[in-house]
């Protein structure tokens, strides 16, 4: 995937976050979009992108957020790293591997956000694993229909293609 690619799926997931975030009751969505982005990113293209694209987008998300700016970009670029370099060493092609994944990515990602803002005594968080596995549940069905949509869009293109020449 390049880079303009990657931006674009970025900036589509924050939109989509933001405008999902208004509907919902508290205003917080229980789903990272960008989050997905990032290990869809990773998984596909490795560590390093993986890497860059968890801190591009985490910083973006921070900066919009009322939160710490840098805690989210340092929490989506460990993930997007570790899940980059899960993908390289084992095959992560099937559903139950990719649900997995995302399950694993976004528990690793609220240990880590949580983890800092504890740490530096800016925010405490009170029982927040219903709240941590529901969202990494919503992330792993999303990330895993994700993928499946995108990959299956090239073959449709193809068979569109060739359908129109077969009429003609």
């Amino acid at each position: 995937m390049k880079a303009a690619g990657i931006l674009i799926a970025i900036a589509l997931a924050l939109a989509l976050q933001t405008t999902l975030a208004r509907f919902l009751v508290g205003g917080t969505a229980a789903v990272d979009l960008v989050l997905v982005v990032v290990v869809y990113v990773a998984l596909t293209t490795g560590p390093g992108s993986g890497m860059l694209a968890g801190s591009v987008a985490g910083l973006i998300q921070d900066a919009l957020s009322s939160g710490m700016i840098g805690i989210g970009g340092l929490a989506k670029s460990i993930v997007g790293f570790v899940a980059g370099v899960i993908g390289q060493q084992f095959i992560v092609t099937a559903a139950l591997p990719r649900l997995v994944m995302f399950l694993a990515a976004t528990a690793l990602h609220a240990v880590i956000f949580m983890g800092l803002y504890v740490l530096l005594g800016l925010r405490t968080f009170s029982s927040p694993w219903a709240a941590v596995l529901s969202q990494a549940l919503g992330n792993a069905v999303i990330g895993v229909v994700g993928f499946t949509i995108v990959e299956s869009l090239p073959g449709v293109m193809e068979r569109r293609r060739m359908s129109k020449r077969t009429r003609h």
